[in-house]
Order: C-alpha cells, then structure tokens, then sequence
C-alpha cells in the first residue's frame, strides 16, 4: 500500500510538472508577442511626427534650399517670420551652444540686412558641428537668393554662395593617415 501511494504521488509530481512547464512557454511567447507591438506603435508614432515636422514648411510656401560645407548636408526652409532659426526640431542657441557657429548661422541676414524678417527650419545631418554651421550657412545663403534675387550681389560678394570644397583627404594605402607616413628608422 505505502509503494502504490509512492507511485501515484510520483505520477501526480510528473503530470504537474508537465503541465506547468508548457504554461511557461506560453506565458513567454505571449510576452514576446506583446513586446514588438509596443514597440512598432512608438515607431510609428515617431514617424508621424517626422512627417508632420517636415510637412509645415511645405504649407507655409516656403523657399527651399541645400547647403553643403565638408560632409554635412543641411536641407533649410525658409519663410517670412521673426528670425527663429530652428535646427533639427531645436532652436539655434541650443543645437550649435558656441556663439561663434550662432554668429555664423546669422550672416547672411546681417550681410543682407534681414535680420528678423525670415524664419529657417533646418534639416541638417552629417559631419561634425563646425561642417554644420557652414552647411546650414550655405543653405539659408541659396534660399535668401532664391526669394530675393536682387540679394545675389551682396551674397555673392560676401563668399556665402560658393560651395566650400574642401573635404578630408581619404587614406592611401600604405600610411596611417592621409600623409602621414610610418615612423623612418635608419637602423
């Protein structure tokens, strides 16, 4: 009597622990299934915004231009406004923090004179912040031109819609750099 209660208790142990192992996976798998779901709603909420952002100044008819310095690329949109300049979804003064790329950004309106007369919403990517800051310089240099063409002049004289094409040399082979060769040794 005592070995058959031995070998139910034993049977009851193995079909419960058959049991509760499939619930565990199941629990995981369900897991697993609810977790890429979240995750594609925040990427498409995220989308939706970048769209939004990039279709307000479409609407506004607003003058678009490139602006290109090293290897950052700046798309600028530009339209009457009150001199807000903002970068990437950020205003100016906190996207570029030195005031000596804030000034930068500012002189094709000083050189013009149209200092608080336009608004910029500016797209820029690639290479460092200097690159940057001449990018978007270009850029609002060309769409100042395009809404303004008597401004060409005063643009032109200035330097501000040349192309400045002076890009990293890529490296050789056989150096460590572009140039820089190895360490000479004369024994």
């Amino acid at each position: 009597m005592a070995n058959e209660t031995k070998k139910t208790t034993a049977k009851k142990a193995a079909t419960t622990t058959k049991k509760s192992a499939p619930a565990t996976k199941k629990t995981t798998a369900a897991k697993a299934a609810v977790k890429p779901a979240a995750k594609t709603t925040t990427k498409t909420a995220a989308a939706k915004k970048a769209t939004a952002t990039v279709a307000t100044p479409k609407l506004n008819n607003a003058v678009y231009a490139t602006g290109k310095r090293k290897d950052s690329v700046a798309r600028v949109y530009l339209m009457p406004g009150r001199g807000n300049i903002v970068i990437n979804e950020r205003p100016m003064a906190e996207y570029f923090r030195r005031p000596v790329l804030q000034m930068i950004l500012n002189q094709p309106f000083t050189v013009t004179k149209r200092e608080g007369a336009y608004d910029a919403f500016v797209m820029v990517m690639g290479g460092g912040l200097s690159g940057q800051a001449g990018a978007v310089k270009h850029g609002i240099s060309k769409a100042l031109e395009k809404s303004e063409p008597d401004l060409r002049a005063a643009l032109k004289a200035a330097g501000f819609l040349t192309r400045d094409s002076r890009v990293v040399e890529r490296k050789h082979y056989g150096y460590h750099k572009a140039r820089r060769s190895t360490q000479f040794s004369k024994r």
